[in-house]
C-alpha cells in the first residue's frame, strides 16, 4: 500500500512540474513576443507580390495592375499574381553604366484609352552616353518607344537622375542627376543637375520659372524621387556626396546648393534641405510618395523604407531588414515599394528582388 502511495505522490508531483514548466515556457514565448522589434512585427505583415525582379526601379499602377521598369530594359506587369515580362523596344542601345539603363517610368493620365506611358532611359551611340525622356506605346504586347520628348541629358560614370512623375498640375517633371561633373548642377545652361518640368507634349510651360528652359530647379547633386503633398507642394530626395543626403521642399526657380553647400549649412541665396542624414550616416533615399503629413522615401545604402514627419521634423524607419530599397507607391491604404539588391551593391535574398505591400496602419 506503502509503494502505491509513493508512486501515486510521485506522479502528482511530474505532473504539477510539467504543467509548471509549461507555463513558464509560454510565459517565455509571450514576453519574447512582446520583446520582439517593432519593425520585426511589421515585417510579419508584409506580402510579397512578385518576386525574381530583374533589378526594379519604378513602380506605375493602373487600377489592379502593377507596371515595373526594370534596368536591364523591361517592364514587369503583374495581374492577379501573375507576372509577365514585357518587351521593351527603344530606338538607342540601353547603356549598361553603373546606375543606367531603363529607369523613370510613369502612366499618361489617358493610358487605358492611349497606351502611352512616358519613360527615362540612359542610351549610347557614337556621340557618347546620354539620358533621354521619351514616349512609349504598347502594342502587340511591346512597348515601343514613339516619341523624344527630350534628348542628350547629360549622362556619366554615376548620378542620372531619372525620376519622373506628373504632376497635379498636368506637367511632366523628371529629376537629372549632376552626371559625376558637380560644376553642370549650378550652369543654368545645363540640363544636369536639375529638376526639369514640361508639358506632356514635350514643350516647355509658358509659366516656367526661367525663360525658355525646361529647369524648374538648380543645384542638385543626384536627385531620384519626387512627389507632392495635397496642396501641390512639391517634395525630392536626393543623394549627398558620401553622407549628408536630403529632402528637399523645391520652388520654382530656387538653388539647392550643390556644390557650394551641403547637409545643414548656410549661404544667401541658397536653399537648405528639410532633412538630412547628417555627416555620419546615410540614406542614399530613392522613390518617395506622400500619406497624411509624411513623407516615405526608398533607401538604398539605408537599406529602409523612411517616414518623414512633416509636422515634427522628425523621421524613423518603418520597414527595414529587406536590404536596398528602390521605389514606393502609396495608395488606398496601402504602401508598395520594391528591393533593389541585385543592382550589384545589394546582398540579394532568395528570389529577390520583389515587390513588397503593407498596410499604412502596420507601419503608422
Amino acid at each position: 500500500m506503502k509503494r502505491v502511495l509513493v508512486v501515486f505522490v510521485m506522479l502528482i508531483l511530474l505532473l504539477v512540474g510539467c504543467s509548471s514548466n509549461k507555463q513558464q515556457d509560454d510565459a517565455l514565448n509571450n514576453n519574447d513576443k512582446h520583446n520582439t522589434p517593432l519593425i520585426q512585427q511589421e515585417n510579419d505583415e508584409l506580402e510579397v507580390l512578385a518576386e525574381n525582379l530583374n533589378i526594379p526601379w519604378s513602380i506605375e499602377k493602373s487600377d489592379h495592375i502593377f507596371y515595373l521598369t526594370e534596368r536591364s530594359g523591361s517592364i514587369v506587369k503583374i495581374e492577379n499574381g501573375e507576372m509577365e515580362r514585357q518587351t521593351v523596344e527603344l530606338k538607342k542601345e540601353l547603356a549598361t553604366a553603373s546606375e543606367a539603363g531603363l529607369l523613370g517610368f510613369v502612366l499618361a493620365p489617358d493610358f487605358k484609352q492611349s497606351n502611352l506611358a512616358y519613360a527615362y532611359y540612359t542610351f549610347e551611340d557614337r556621340s557618347g552616353q546620354f539620358n533621354r525622356l521619351i514616349t512609349l506605346r504598347f502594342e502587340d504586347n511591346v512597348w515601343r518607344e514613339e516619341k523624344i520628348l527630350l534628348d542628350n541629358i547629360p549622362s556619366g560614370t554615376y548620378h542620372h537622375g531619372g525620376r519622373i512623375k506628373i504632376g497635379p498640375d498636368g506637367k511632366l517633371y523628371a529629376t537629372v542627376g549632376d552626371a559625376s561633373d558637380r560644376k553642370i548642377a549650378q550652369d543654368p545652361n545645363s540640363l544636369g543637375g536639375k529638376i526639369l518640368r514640361m508639358n506632356l507634349d514635350g514643350s516647355i510651360p509658358n509659366d516656367n520659372p526661367f525663360s525658355d528652359s525646361y529647369v524648374y530647379s538648380y543645384g542638385h547633386r543626384n536627385p531620384q524621387g519626387i512627389t507632392w503633398l495635397p496642396d501641390g507642394v512639391l517634395y525630392a530626395s536626393e543623394h549627398g556626396n558620401d553622407a549628408n543626403d536630403e529632402i528637399n521642399r523645391i520652388e520654382a526657380g530656387q538653388n539647392y546648393g550643390w556644390p557650394i553647400i551641403e547637409g545643414d549649412e548656410e549661404q544667401d541665396g541658397l536653399v537648405t534641405p528639410v532633412f538630412t542624414s547628417g555627416d555620419d550616416s546615410t540614406w542614399a533615399p530613392s522613390g518617395m510618395d506622400y500619406y497624411n503629413g509624411k513623407l516615405y522615401a526608398a533607401a538604398l545604402r539605408g537599406t529602409a523604407v523612411l517616414e518623414f514627419d512633416l509636422e515634427l521634423g522628425e523621421y524613423r524607419e518603418v520597414i527595414n531588414g529587406l536590404g536596398r530599397v528602390r521605389d514606393v507607391l502609396i495608395e488606398g491604404d496601402y504602401l508598395y515599394f520594391i528591393s533593389n539588391n541585385t543592382d550589384g551593391r545589394g546582398n540579394p535574398q532568395e528570389n529577390d528582388d520583389k515587390l513588397y505591400r503593407i498596410l499604412l496602419s502596420e507601419v503608422n
